[in-house]
């Protein structure tokens, strides 16, 4: 099969993927889709609820074993869409549909890659493909699931858009519930310990507060006050404010030193974090991968969204066609000189780690 042909096949794929709905955990028909590529293509493939994966032929298992990911499910659409989110359409080269640039583009290109690859003998890493389900919601059921079930991974490559750019490092996510109590009473008498009051120098501190490990990537970490709840009556001061804290942890910290550090000094009567598996990611510069990427002419740079890479403990590359700033918008789309671009860029650059 040529290249042009397999990059078509990608396209109409995206086309079909967009014109069936697949919310997080909604993704039962756009699996049955993608199952549909692989036997069109005789790969033989499993499936375990909506995670469709394959291996190639010539899986060894004294190779080193590169993962291809990204996800098939999408946000609900906003209320913005002038156009059908459900309807594939082209107009001025861009493809419009829901998930089209995140990430069913760079779905459908890694799909083409890894069928490009699959019967090619004598690799230097095997190759496995997931088709994820669930990443929007970071639910239960998607490629953490699969990580017990695939083999062992030594490096992956997490498609999101990135414009073929390198991401070599993810921030992770930590999100905490905090409470600042006061003593409870009637707005009429004095009170000298009301709670609402008494969150001032709180929110004061984690505006100020800047944690000391920077990350040459990823920047600094990055805590944001994004929630604050309080009072039901207009004459009764309550008991306590609660707030909730985004916090955005570079690849300095893992997630456990962060909650250790603000338990220690937040001013807070008490701060819990909601799950700690949204880890950093990070890949080396000098890892065959990313040298590979930059003879290419790709560029490096440190992503601060959260993607699948979060539940990877081996280094990871996010990567793919589409760009990062439509995700999550208002009639949605992706270039298709994006989509063939970045077939022809993924198979160029595992071209150079797998054929050396």
């Amino acid at each position: 099969m040529t290249l042009e042909n397999l990059t078509a096949s990608a396209i109409q794929l995206l086309k079909d993927l967009i014109e069936i709905p697949s919310f997080s955990s909604e993704e039962d028909l756009t699996a049955a889709r993608i199952e549909g590529w692989f036997q069109q293509y005789d790969i033989p493939f499993q499936r375990s609820q909506n995670n469709i994966w394959a291996t190639n032929a010539d899986f060894d298992a004294s190779k080193p074993t590169l993962l291809l990911n990204s996800h098939h499910d999408t946000v609900k659409p906003n209320n913005g869409y002038t156009k059908d989110p459900f309807k594939a359409q082209v107009e001025d080269g861009k493809l419009f549909g829901l998930g089209s640039n995140d990430a069913g583009g760079c779905l459908v290109s890694l799909l083409a890659t890894f069928t490009h690859f699959y019967a090619q003998k004598n690799l230097n890493y095997n190759l496995v493909i997931v088709a994820s389900a669930e990443e929007e919601s970071s639910g239960a059921a998607g490629l953490n699931s699969m990580l017990s079930i695939i083999p062992k991974i030594d490096v992956a490559i997490v498609g999101e858009p990135t414009l073929m750019q390198l991401a070599v490092a993810e921030k992770g996510l930590v999100v905490f519930d905090a409470l600042v109590k006061g003593t409870p009473g009637h707005a009429a008498h004095p009170n000298d310990d009301n709670a609402i009051y008494n969150v001032i120098e709180v929110l004061q501190w984690f505006k100020e507060y800047r944690f000391e490990k920077d990350s040459v990537s990823l920047g600094p970490v990055k805590m944001t006050v994004t929630q604050i709840n309080a009072g039901k009556q207009h004459n009764a001061i309550p008991a306590e404010v609660e707030l909730v804290v985004d916090v955005r942890v570079n690849d300095q910290y893992s997630n456990k030193e962060i909650v250790a550090i603000l338990q220690k000094d937040a001013p807070c009567d008490s701060i819990t974090p909601r799950s700690l598996r949204l880890n950093s990611s990070s890949i080396p510069v000098d890892h065959p991968l990313i040298q590979a990427g930059i003879a290419l002419g790709r560029d490096t740079y440190g992503s601060p969204t959260l993607s699948d890479q979060s539940v990877l403990s081996c280094p990871s590359l996010k990567l793919g066609p589409g760009d990062s700033t439509r995700s999550h918008t208002a009639d949605e789309f992706i270039y298709v000189n994006e989509l063939e671009e970045g077939v022809a860029l993924y198979i160029q650059l595992l071209t150079k780690i797998l054929k050396v």
